[in-house]
């Protein structure tokens, strides 16, 4: 199959744009309209094409941008490059999208973790923490997490949005990885109250970290 252009995938965006989408993806602060089912297919379609990727990411739009990223060769980026692309992905799917999908598979994850925990931006500040807590449940060695627990305790209260969710799936994390800290992330999750009323779907969990660390680790010991 002959590589497909920008200008062709743009046009052929455009033509999956459905204002209908666009309006439930603005809600969440992502502006466009392309379904993700039909993106996907067309990212199953092109297979993995770095330079077309990169092309993608260029343009700025946020439907090329989620393309890019299913596109790309993850482990191909320079650390450098990650750290210009997350403080670029300003939308919440592609932030999401660039640390799940490309970030943690790449070769310069560890480093990337501590540098953005660290980071006076708050957005990219929750990228290191969503690096953090993949490797609270992933690869825990090395990590402080008694630390971890009093950076939480301390700061999440008053963490802006997207800092503080990702600072709740850590304390989970933890409460649900390791036992021998469960009691005090439940505590710290009943003491600050945060994500206490937030609207859960029938079926779902909450993301109020005593009753998600309760109910992952019951569902553990049914299996």
């Amino acid at each position: 199959m002959a590589e497909s252009t920008v200008a062709e995938v743009m046009d052929e965006l455009a033509a999956l744009e459905d204002p209908k989408v666009r309006a439930v993806n603005e809600k969440h602060g992502d502006d466009h309209g392309v379904n993700l089912t039909k993106l996907r297919a067309v990212a199953k379609r092109l297979k993995t094409q770095q330079e077309l990727a990169q092309q993608l990411w260029a343009t700025g739009d946020t439907a090329a941008r989620l393309l890019a990223l299913l596109t790309c060769r993850p482990k191909a980026f320079e650390r450098d490059e990650l750290d210009v692309m997350l403080r670029e992905a300003r939308t919440p799917k592609v932030h999401d999208w660039l640390v799940n999908y490309v970030v943690k598979k790449n070769p310069h994850a560890e480093d990337l973790r501590v540098a953005w925990t660290a980071d006076s931006d708050p957005v990219v500040a929750s990228a290191g923490w969503a690096l953090t807590t993949e490797r609270v449940a992933k690869k825990p060695e090395g990590l402080d997490l008694s630390g971890l627990l009093d950076v939480i305790e301390a700061e999440m209260k008053d963490a802006p949005d997207r800092l503080q969710w990702a600072m709740n799936h850590c304390l989970a994390q933890i409460g649900i990885e390791h036992a021998e800290y469960r009691a005090r992330a439940i505590g710290i999750g009943e003491r600050l109250r945060v994500l206490e009323d937030y609207p859960t779907p029938p079926n779902c969990t909450s993301p109020f970290a005593p009753i998600w660390i309760s109910e992952m680790v019951r569902r553990q010991s049914e299996k």
